[in-house]
């Protein structure tokens, strides 16, 4: 065997470690007792421990030394960026010692256990020594990426997310976001008031009914459930692999559109990792671009597509059928104005287009604070607040509502938040590019269909896998690289018209 096949098996023995872990996380969030925690977070630490130990063995250093060495790859670009994609895996990894790996992974799995009940009841405290060590380790972590990828360490953090992005392209984009929003959303608004408010459907609106209905969105929007599941979970999320991806949701019999519209969301997500290129499964080239790029998949379909107005006179009638009443709640006019409608909320997941970058921001300058040591854990709760107050005009009533709202920070991820409002602008940048090449894809809509999104999201997205950096997809399927004005485009003519 050559150095580049060692390399080759070595990484797809990896990812079917990280599959197996990925397979535990879930269980954890949709099936696992609670009593079953402590065992786990040793399962998941053993997993890490073993994933690490594969990527830092001495043999990987000298293949990866002798590869890059050989002739004959750089004129295969596939598998000459899944070997510097391999270099860099394994920069990241022996940078960080075993023990640490072990440790945080603990943490992580201890913490967001915890969180749950002190979410449920509303009580930081609870949960504050938990978060304080872990992101002691999380400094740590960050610490010893730094000095070994020759970047911050917050912008470390950020690479094991979604790589060629850093804090000094963030900042800038966020900046002229908030600008924008403080004279876009007042704007907003006083059109908002001066239109007919939206009719609410009245429920309650039976689960069993809710489950069956979003399976049947999500199989109309792309998702095969041959290779797929849906189950419930206390925040939606997606996990899986090409031929195994599962995604939840949650359920209110007060309010249907909760569970629909994550579950669109979470569709997105799937239908990428079930469309990356097989021939490169379990490589590094093969897996998806990044987190933003994930992002902009999963809010491609929810936002761009399935809130547009051609999806929505689709979408009424079908809602209509399945829960019954008055007919007026489930017109495409109303349910615009009742999914598009602004305001200034205190939940991320629950949030507008407009506000939702604010909820990003807001997430972006405490974490970074917090890995800089610049926030200490305990002063979390009013710094949150402090920030909502300044970006939005809200305060949260209680922490539940603040800064327990999210699982990301409580069970380890800390540099992933910025690439929501990241995913977002993409999402209108490839949805005007989708536009530009398919002009009947309105027609589509209208009928349900998102078989010509997806098509074309496979073509040009999908099919890359992580042959192409974020900025460089962008570039190839759109033209440019990341372009904010699209996104602000996208929003004028939704919100400010």
């Amino acid at each position: 065997m050559t150095a580049y096949q060692r390399l080759t098996d070595r990484f797809a023995r990896i990812a079917t470690v990280n599959e197996a872990s990925s397979v535990l996380l879930w269980d954890a969030a949709v099936m696992m007792p609670p009593g079953g925690a402590a065992a786990r977070g040793d399962q998941l630490a053993v997993l890490a421990s073993t994933a690490h130990a594969l990527l830092t063995d001495r043999r990987v250093a000298d293949d990866l030394t002798d590869a890059e060495a050989a002739t004959g790859l750089a004129n295969d670009p596939w598998r000459f960026e899944n070997l510097r994609l391999m270099r860099h895996a394994h920069t990241r990894a022996v940078a960080l010692p075993v023990d640490l790996v072990e440790a945080r992974t603990r943490s992580n799995s201890a913490c967001e256990t915890v969180w749950r009940d002190a979410r449920r009841d509303a009580d930081f405290d609870r949960v504050r020594p938990y978060m304080a060590t872990m992101v002691r380790l999380v400094r740590e972590t960050a610490s010893a990426l730094s000095e070994a990828l020759e970047m911050s360490p917050y912008d470390a953090l950020i690479d094991g997310y979604q790589r060629g992005i850093g804090e000094a392209d963030l900042e800038p984009v966020f900046a002229a976001y908030d600008r924008f929003l403080q004279h876009a959303l007042p704007r907003a608004e006083a059109l908002q008031a001066s239109r007919p408010a939206p009719h609410a459907p009245q429920g309650p609106f039976p689960i069993n009914v809710q489950a069956t209905l979003c399976r049947q969105l999500a199989a109309t929007a792309g998702l095969d459930f041959d290779h797929a599941r849906l189950d419930r979970s206390i925040h939606p999320f997606c996990r899986g692999v090409t031929s195994d991806v599962r995604i939840t949701t949650r359920y209110d019999e007060a309010d249907f559109a909760k569970s629909l519209l994550s579950v669109l969301h979470e569709t997105g997500h799937a239908v990428y990792e079930l469309h990356l290129p097989t021939a490169f499964a379990r490589q590094p080239v093969g897996q998806a671009a990044g987190a933003a790029a994930h992002e902009s998949q999963a809010l491609i379909v929810e936002m761009q597509a399935c809130r547009s107005d051609a999806y929505l006179t689709w979408l009424g009638p079908v809602l209509h059928r399945h829960f019954g009443g008055d007919a007026l709640p489930y017109e495409p006019e109303n349910l615009g104005r009742l999914w598009r409608r602004v305001s200034r909320g205190c939940i991320r997941v629950g949030a507008d287009e407009l506000t939702y970058p604010a909820h990003v921001i807001l997430r972006f300058r405490l974490e970074r604070a917090l890995i800089a040591g610049s926030l200490n854990v305990a002063d979390l709760p009013g710094a949150w607040n402090d920030a909502m107050r300044a970006l939005l005009g809200v305060v949260p009533p209680n922490d539940a509502l603040g800064c327990l709202q999210d699982i990301h920070w409580y069970d380890g991820g800390y540099g992933y938040f910025p690439n929501y409002t990241l995913g977002a602008m993409a999402a209108a940048q490839l949805m005007a590019a989708v536009r530009r090449a398919t002009p009947d894809l309105d027609d589509a809509l209208g009928h349900g269909d998102l078989s010509p999104l997806q098509d074309w999201l496979r073509k040009h997205v999908h099919g890359h896998g992580s042959l192409l950096g974020f900025n460089d997809l962008l570039r190839h399927a759109t033209g440019k690289p990341l372009d904010p004005t699209d996104f602000e485009t996208h929003l004028a003519a939704r919100y400010l018209s």
